[in-house]
């Protein structure tokens, strides 16, 4: 087993809630919350297999559904599973821990085309299992296929996350400053980067 991921050592206990709240009132107000899904849903072809690690209440894999992706979202929180559930009927919702992902174990056994780990989800792993929820999550994702991730740069360092890239056997083949590819700098506050798998 590993460590408490940190979703929920470094949060209060209303923070699923608060942040399941937080996501359906953007959607309630008209915000753009496809941003993610727009991205990716470009770069796989029509009714790819995609996986959504750190699901939360299932904003991005809702919308890769819509766009007609088969999509599996999984999350370490059954608060924000039975959320997705609820507001994104479409997708399979399963509650699972990144860094010890065996889906096969859990009834879906078939590769992905491509796996995105939006919305800090590497940020809030569980601490010294970063390189390890990479290559639990490559190991879903068929030769050649890619992952997609986005998070804040003061939460994870990103000279430590190429470091991690490095170990998992990944190779980094796009970095952005935005989900709507705006070019990377060094001192960019967010980062957006494809890793591709071999």
């Amino acid at each position: 087993m590993t460590s408490t991921p940190r979703w929920f050592s470094d949060t209060d206990d209303n923070h699923s809630q608060n942040y399941i709240a937080r996501m359906r009132g953007l959607a309630a107000d008209g915000a753009d919350l496809a941003g993610e899904a727009r991205l990716i849903d470009a770069m796989v072809p029509p009714r790819s297999r995609v996986l959504d690690g750190g699901c939360g209440p299932g904003r991005l894999a809702g919308e890769l559904n819509a766009r007609g992706h088969r999509v599996v979202g999984v999350d370490v929180d059954p608060e924000l599973i039975d959320a997705a559930r609820e507001d994104h009927p479409g997708p399979v919702w399963l509650v699972a821990n990144l860094a010890e992902l065996d889906l096969a174990s859990m009834g879906e056994p078939e590769r992905f085309d491509a796996a995105a780990l939006a919305g800090n989800v590497l940020a809030f792993v569980a601490p010294e299992t970063e390189v390890q929820v990479l290559k639990r999550v490559a190991a879903h994702v068929h030769s050649d296929g890619f992952i997609v991730t986005g998070f804040h740069t003061d939460r994870y360092d990103m000279a430590l996350f190429d470091q991690h890239i490095a170990e998992a056997g990944l190779t980094l083949e796009h970095r952005f400053a935005t989900w709507d590819l705006r070019p990377w700098r060094s001192d960019a506050d967010f980062a957006v980067t494809v890793l591709r798998v071999p």
